[in-house]
């Protein structure tokens, strides 16, 4: 068998595919294989170092495909970058970003990259490095409040963008005049927040997979600590945070699930008033459908786990007034054995299930024929008397067969008197 080494593309044989999938904010188009669908706009969509995007029009109608380098128009100059959607799929994710391109004059594509483009482009990408070292120096300084996070030369190396990170407003005037005649270059500053700036280094979450930001996310949204709340997530600080310092943008993801399943539940603020003792509420299980509650005066007592309805009935009943004895709930640590007893005595085992011949009609087993038992009893079998004297009470001829035709003895014998009178009624 020949292998293949794949260079990073997911299917190298479906157009949608091509190019280095595994690059930040990566894209798929699976409207590739319709032609149709390629002609019916002239907007293509270019990615730059990192996460920067630009959409630009195509009016050379270049046959151009995902993976390829083309020139784009630029201020000033040109800059290279690379095609990552064509087609149908590019006006969505115009509509999707919010891009007003009739504000505008839309940027167009001049060609496609030739060899000493590219030439040029690498060697403005070899001076980002010192050059974004040289310029923290000078930011440090200047005393300013500021972090140099990266910076970006332009293909043609006419002009280079860094990106700062600040709390606040920072005046940089003085500091784009020293960065002007150190490296002789445009200098364009674009402040970024911590989130942005992890998904320009990247990185591996706690989850083991590839940082969210660095991958697909484009938009970033504020987390706000009452949606970990919802979810019964430890709000300390260092589990809630994620490699920018801030809340973990996955937070947000399941918090609507989270809201909907919820909204029937009862106020977790409200407290349950019984002839025992008040109590204020401890956890929530939201796929349990229960909430355990603790005494308010011993807040370190078992918690007593109750179901939703539950609870809602004695809150109906304190509104009137009414208090219950009890609770009439189980600790937790009970509820639990409880339930781990009833899974494993409701566990069945699938092996087998999915047999070929499952549906096959079983064939009746034909049962055996069973002689009847004319063995004689127990009591006769142990004296020779007693024999002697079950065989004196045969019945004659022409006595009467007995009631009890079930004994097997009698029933013999009444088939041999049958059989000698038909005997003699032939002769």
């Amino acid at each position: 068998m020949k292998y293949t080494l794949n260079n990073g593309e997911s299917n190298p044989t479906v157009a949608g595919f091509k190019g280095n999938t595994l690059q930040k904010l990566s894209v798929v188009n699976w409207l590739a294989d319709l032609p149709e669908t390629q002609l019916e706009t002239d907007m293509v969509e270019v990615q730059f170092k990192n996460t920067r995007k630009g959409y630009y029009l195509n009016n050379y109608k270049l046959p151009l495909e995902k993976g390829e380098k083309v020139a784009v128009d630029a201020a000033p100059g040109h800059d290279i970058g690379e095609v990552t959607l064509t087609g149908r799929l590019v006006l969505a994710q115009i509509k999707k970003n919010n891009i007003r391109i009739d504000r505008y004059e839309v940027k167009r594509i001049f060609r496609k990259a030739r060899q000493a483009d590219l030439d040029k482009s690498e060697e403005s990408k070899a001076k980002e490095q010192p050059t974004m070292i040289r310029a923290r120096q000078i930011a440090q300084d200047l005393h300013l409040e500021m972090k140099i996070g990266d910076v970006e030369y332009q293909g043609d190396g006419s002009k280079a963008i860094f990106y700062y990170i600040a709390d606040g407003r920072v005046d940089f005037r003085q500091l784009i005049k020293v960065f002007a005649e150190e490296f002789r270059v445009r200098i364009e500053m674009k402040q970024i927040g911590a989130r942005q700036e992890a998904g320009r280094i990247g990185g591996i979450g706690p989850c083991g997979r590839e940082l969210c930001c660095a991958k697909w996310m484009g938009n970033f949204v504020s987390v706000a600590t009452t949606a970990a709340r919802c979810q019964d997530i430890s709000t300390n600080p260092l589990k809630l945070a994620g490699q920018c310092a801030k809340i973990k943008c996955c937070i947000n993801f399941e918090t609507s699930t989270y809201m909907d399943a919820i909204k029937d539940f009862p106020s977790r603020e409200m407290q349950l008033e019984t002839k025992d003792g008040v109590y204020s509420h401890f956890k929530t299980d939201v796929f349990k459908a229960t909430m355990a509650y603790v005494p308010l005066s011993n807040s370190q007592a078992n918690p007593v786990v109750l179901s939703v309805g539950r609870v809602k009935e004695i809150i109906a009943l304190n509104e009137r007034g009414i208090k219950p004895d009890t609770l009439q709930g189980q600790p937790a640590s009970t509820a639990l054995t409880v339930s781990q007893d009833e899974r494993s005595a409701n566990f069945q085992s699938g092996v087998g299930q999915d047999s070929l011949t499952r549906f096959d009609r079983q064939k009746r087993n034909k049962k055996a024929f069973k002689k009847p038992d004319v063995s004689l009893p127990k009591a006769a079998t142990a004296d020779a008397s007693t024999i002697s004297e079950f065989r004196l009470i045969k019945p004659q001829e022409n006595d009467t067969p007995p009631a009890n035709n079930n004994n097997p003895l009698f029933r013999h014998s009444n088939n041999r008197r049958r059989h000698r009178q038909n005997n003699k009624n032939k002769r």
